[in-house]
């Protein structure tokens, strides 16, 4: 059974930091892409940041130079390291796993930007 576990999320203060952790079991994890998306009430699920099986991230636009995505092969985690959070940063989290046509989602952590 796969399952991917996010952990990390809450309220935050803008201009602080949270970071995400997303765990897996029952895939071969190294082999997988990894993301991050988040939706937004009333919004669509958007992508935040990817690391491919290789290592190599990309982000949006909206998080470059703010956000950070890792991966511990060993642990079968992927990391979503937020700086400098907004209020636009608000919303729930999602960790994907990808592999040609096999995807998977995990349940969601919220995480809320708020003075």
């Amino acid at each position: 059974q796969v399952q991917l576990v996010e952990s990390g999320g809450g309220l935050v203060q803008p201009g602080r930091s949270l970071n995400l952790s997303c765990t897996t079991s029952g895939i071969i994890f190294s082999r997988y892409n990894m993301g991050w998306y988040r939706q937004a009430p009333g919004k669509q699920r958007d992508l935040v940041a990817l690391i491919n099986s290789a290592g190599t991230p990309n982000y949006a636009d909206s998080v470059k130079g703010r956000f950070t995505i890792s991966r511990d092969n060993a642990k079968n985690t992927v990391y979503l390291q937020m700086n400098s959070l907004q209020f636009e940063d608000t919303a729930v989290y999602y960790c994907n796993a990808k592999l040609t046509f096999l995807q998977y989602w995990g349940q969601g952590t919220q995480v809320t930007v708020s003075s």
